[in-house]
């Protein structure tokens, strides 16, 4: 291949890359087996907890949360551990149109990151809604 043309595919293949990680939802929705995950993660940048972000992974089955569950955050350990106990199973089993109306009670003394859980659930359902 002559040099000319290797500069031009190494040049298309570096646009093309980037044009892909570029786009709305890479990596957002995903299946796992019977459920379809999504990972709040790019979604929810600007939902803050105590410390950070709070990002989620939401399994729906069947157009119902079958769990959800919190990845890597910078929130204070003792205060996130009660509210990974206490508030992410109140929405399993439930629809997705319902989950995102539901008036989840926070944890006592994690008032930021419960707020930033419910609002990662929401986003999460809502972006899962449109992108389905």
């Amino acid at each position: 291949m002559k040099k000319s043309n290797f500069k031009s595919v190494m040049l298309c293949a570096a646009a093309a890359a980037f044009l892909l990680s570029a786009m709305p939802g890479d990596q957002v929705i995903s299946k796992e087996g019977k459920s379809v995950v999504v990972n709040t993660t790019s979604i929810t940048k600007s939902v803050k907890g105590y410390m950070s972000t709070t990002p989620l992974k939401i399994y729906i089955t069947n157009n119902k949360i079958e769990k959800i569950e919190a990845l890597p955050n910078q929130e204070t350990p003792k205060y996130f551990t009660k509210v990974k106990k206490q508030m992410l199973d109140k929405w399993d089993g439930m629809t997705v149109n319902k989950a995102i109306k539901a008036k989840v009670d926070g944890v006592t003394g994690a008032t930021l990151s419960s707020d930033a859980v419910r609002k990662n659930v929401v986003q999460g359902l809502e972006y899962y809604k449109k992108n389905k």
